[in-house]
């Protein structure tokens, strides 16, 4: 699939495979993430891309000596956590895929939830606060305490792993 080099003036280019013309709020929104110093090579937008909270929804921003889990949004970076391991690249060649999948086995991930609610989080003191939210959220209070400690639903698990 053929890519677009956007002709805009950024410190790393911004290559596109925008199913639709990028409109000028977009664009913006591009320019501003590939202006970053840590952008690593270019910024890459995907066929779907679209306005985020402070990157597209759709993009791909490799990073060099940073991780920035919420560039598009708050709710896209729940559940990542960062933690400095000792580990050299050449340490986790080739197992990379079994620390995935021992991490997805104890976590729930996708549309799964935890089979009961943590003892800490019944204990949490704003549940009350659930009266106040809107209507139609107000009975998914017992499936926002079962997703506490998951990726809830739709989420996929966002493994990042930083190599020294």
């Amino acid at each position: 699939m053929p890519y677009e080099n956007l002709e805009i003036s950024t410190r790393s280019p911004v290559l596109s495979w925008a199913n639709h013309p990028l409109k000028s709020d977009e664009i913006k929104m591009a320019k501003n993430v590939a202006s970053l110093p840590f952008v690593f090579k270019h910024v890459a937008l995907m066929p779907d891309v679209h306005l985020g909270k402070g990157a597209l929804v759709g993009s791909v921003i490799a990073t060099k000596e940073a991780i920035i889990p919420a560039a598009v949004g708050v709710d896209i970076g729940c559940g990542i956590m960062a933690i400095k391991t000792p580990f050299k690249g050449e340490q986790l060649e080739g197992k990379l895929k079994k620390i995935r999948l021992d991490i997805e086995a104890a976590i729930p991930t996708g549309f799964n939830e935890n089979k009961e609610v943590e003892k800490s989080v019944t204990n949490w003191q704003r549940w009350s606060d659930f009266k106040d939210l809107h209507r139609g959220v107000q009975d998914l209070q017992g499936k926002a305490m079962r997703q506490l400690g998951s990726l809830g639903g739709g989420e996929e698990l966002p493994l990042t792993v930083v190599i020294q």
